[in-house]
């Protein structure tokens, strides 16, 4: 008699997966990585790595860090760190058009010695899928006292 049942048992928890699971929240972080070319140095172009970590408050708008090292391959590297804020225009906020406005500390080092400067910046970028959890964003930037920048993150989602 306790065989059949628990043969039952067994067959229905395994044919039906979808009853136990729990229903999975969507993603309200994501971390990323880039590659930036920008005029970061006085003199001439550099090339950056940016690093993000941003938390969506809202379904449009979003908070988060960014630091960004970069070099111009001679004399000098620079360190940018800054909080950002993010809206999403397209009002989605897995993907699309954002605007982001950033603040912080701009450092630079070089043979002189340090040189810590205000950080005062806009980017303009898209949020671009390539899974459920994966995104890539290309992006341009303005702002003082690094001129402008362009560059292409990749992140995951959590």
């Amino acid at each position: 008699m306790k065989k059949p049942l628990v043969l039952v048992i067994l067959l229905v928890f395994f044919f039906t997966p979808g009853v136990f699971a729990q229903e999975t929240k969507e993603s309200s972080m994501s971390a990323g990585l880039g590659l930036e070319w920008n005029w970061d140095s006085r003199h001439d172009f550099a090339g950056g790595i940016p690093v993000n970590i941003i938390y969506d408050i809202h379904r449009d708008f979003s908070l988060g860090l960014n630091v960004t090292g970069s070099y111009n391959f001679f004399s000098m590297e620079a360190l940018e760190l800054s909080i950002l804020a993010r809206s999403y225009i397209d009002k989605n906020r897995r993907l699309g058009t954002f605007i982001q406005g950033e603040m912080g500390a701009f450092i630079i080092f070089e043979e002189e010695g340090i040189t810590p400067m205000p950080l005062l910046g806009f980017h303009l970028g898209y949020r671009h899928l390539l899974t459920r959890l994966f995104y890539l964003e290309p992006y341009g930037r303005l702002g003082y006292p690094f001129g402008f920048g362009i560059g292409l993150t990749a992140g995951i989602l959590f």
